[in-house]
């Protein structure tokens, strides 16, 4: 069956992406994966992701974009809002009065951060205390490998980069009571078993020579300063990240899966970027993508898609074209990149079957996410998901419309709200993923390539 076949059956029978997939779409698809398995490698970190999103726009000769400066169709510039949050454009033939073409996914995950003043010892056993970080389920983080990754800022206004755990050095790990003294513990339900003040990570039991008190604390500390410089009274202005010590891997008998942490929503990013990046000609809208910071903990801050930096960047271009931005974002699309839950038959009863999205269906649209009654959710109109189908079909694209889970079973939000604030019509789009918000999560490879697809198509249109 020719490619185009395929796409046109799939596309009209909604059935398993794999059916009769041709060879050079299956090849294209192990390419794109081999590429975000190594973006997801290289970035466990809003900061790291924003370095290596800089890294890869440069190679495809994107440059820094400054205030001021003249663009014309076909020129490809890049924003690094305080190295946690890029924001990327390449200017289209039509002029922005006529609105742009965007997409908006977000780079953090959910993680453990160090608190302010995070190192202690306690019976001669050196921890540092920590503060979860967005929606965990706390039980998932102990007994797992653990390393640490982000910046220490110092008095003298030097930044000094750490990363603790990463390759062949010595893991970190938040412990948990052994059976045999965890009766008590078993009766309290999943929630409580492990409580917040518990996930302290364990990182040295090593005392130092010579010392009277504190003496594995102190070794912990000496190790530090040797390594970088620091002291512990520069825990108080760092940034420090405990994350999962272990890569992007192929996940089945089949390897039709990837298993790796941060998912949500790097997947969704990283398609967003590279769909951007491999533009091979000047679209016809200016294409804008939009890697922010926060959302795990309501897209607040500087970093967060609430911050007035997106609307900063888009008056900016609009100014060089003497176009309001009001009348850009009033004509300008947006797809929301975010995953949606993946149906797991291990826990069908919290998922409405005929309303879910499956691996291998493709990218999952989702009219609205929100909670009971909608709440909090960016309601897109009829409208705008009939011009979704319609590109999408018109690309190859193999998608799926979705919810996330059963009424009042749950819910979540996405950066689309404040997309649609800004009137810029919206809708929620993404990667179906199993065990979303876990240290390791797992995504079908072929939903990762379509979604990839299907943010192309979002530009070219």
């Amino acid at each position: 069956m020719e490619a185009k076949e395929w796409k046109e059956k799939l596309l009209l029978e909604k059935k398993n992406g794999y059916d009769r997939m041709p060879k050079e779409e299956r090849e294209a698809m192990d390419r794109y994966c081999a590429g975000y398995k190594a973006f997801l490698d290289a970035g466990k970190t809003e900061r790291e992701c924003v370095r290596e999103g800089i890294r890869l726009a440069r190679e495809k000769g994107f440059r820094p974009y400054e205030r001021g400066m003249a663009l014309k169709s076909g020129d490809k510039v890049y924003l690094d809002n305080r190295g946690k949050m890029l924001m990327l454009a390449v200017i289209g033939q039509k002029p922005l009065s006529e609105g742009a073409q965007i997409t908006a996914a977000h780079i953090d995950s959910p993680r453990l951060d160090l608190k302010p003043s995070p190192l202690y010892e306690e019976s001669e056993m050196a921890y540092l205390k920590t503060h979860y970080y967005g929606g965990i389920r706390k039980y998932q983080w102990v007994t797992i490998p653990l390393e640490i990754h982000g910046v220490v800022a110092l008095k003298d206004g030097k930044t000094v980069s750490v990363v603790i755990g990463e390759g062949e050095e010595p893991k970190l790990v938040v412990n948990d009571l052994l059976p045999h003294l965890g009766a008590e513990q078993s009766k309290k339900t999943l929630a409580e078993g492990i409580t917040g003040e518990q996930l302290n990570i364990l990182v040295g039991s090593e005392p130092m020579e010579g010392a009277e008190k504190d003496r594995v604390k102190l070794a912990v500390m000496k190790r530090l300063y040797e390594k970088y410089g620091i002291t512990e009274e520069d825990f108080i202005s760092a940034e420090l990240e405990a994350v999962p010590a272990a890569g992007a891997v192929d996940v089945g008998l089949d390897g039709s899966m990837i298993g790796a942490y941060g998912h949500d929503d790097r997947v969704c990013s990283y398609a967003a970027l590279k769909a951007l990046l491999d533009l091979e000609e000047v679209p016809g809208k200016t294409a804008v993508c939009v890697l922010a910071d926060k959302e795990e903990i309501g897209s607040v801050g500087v970093s967060g898609m609430l911050t007035a930096a997106f609307d900063t960047f888009m008056e900016d271009l609009c100014q060089g074209q003497d176009v309001p931005v009001r009348v850009c974002l009033e004509k300008s699309f947006c797809l929301s990149a975010d995953v949606t839950a993946a149906f797991d038959p291990n826990f069908g009863d919290v998922y409405e079957k005929r309303n879910s999205a499956f691996l291998n269906y493709g990218i999952g649209l989702c009219k609205y996410t929100g909670s009971r009654g909608k709440g909090g959710a960016s309601d897109a109109s009829a409208e705008l998901v009939a011009y979704v189908r319609r590109i999408f079909d018109e690309n190859g694209v193999v998608w799926q419309m979705a919810e996330l889970g059963k009424i009042d079973a749950g819910g979540g939000g996405t950066v689309a709200a404040y997309m649609a604030n800004r009137n810029i019509d919206t809708l929620d789009a993404g990667v179906p993923v199993l065990a979303m918000h876990a240290p390791f999560e797992v995504v079908a490879k072929l939903d990762c390539y379509m979604t990839y697809k299907g943010m192309t198509a979002v530009y070219k249109n």
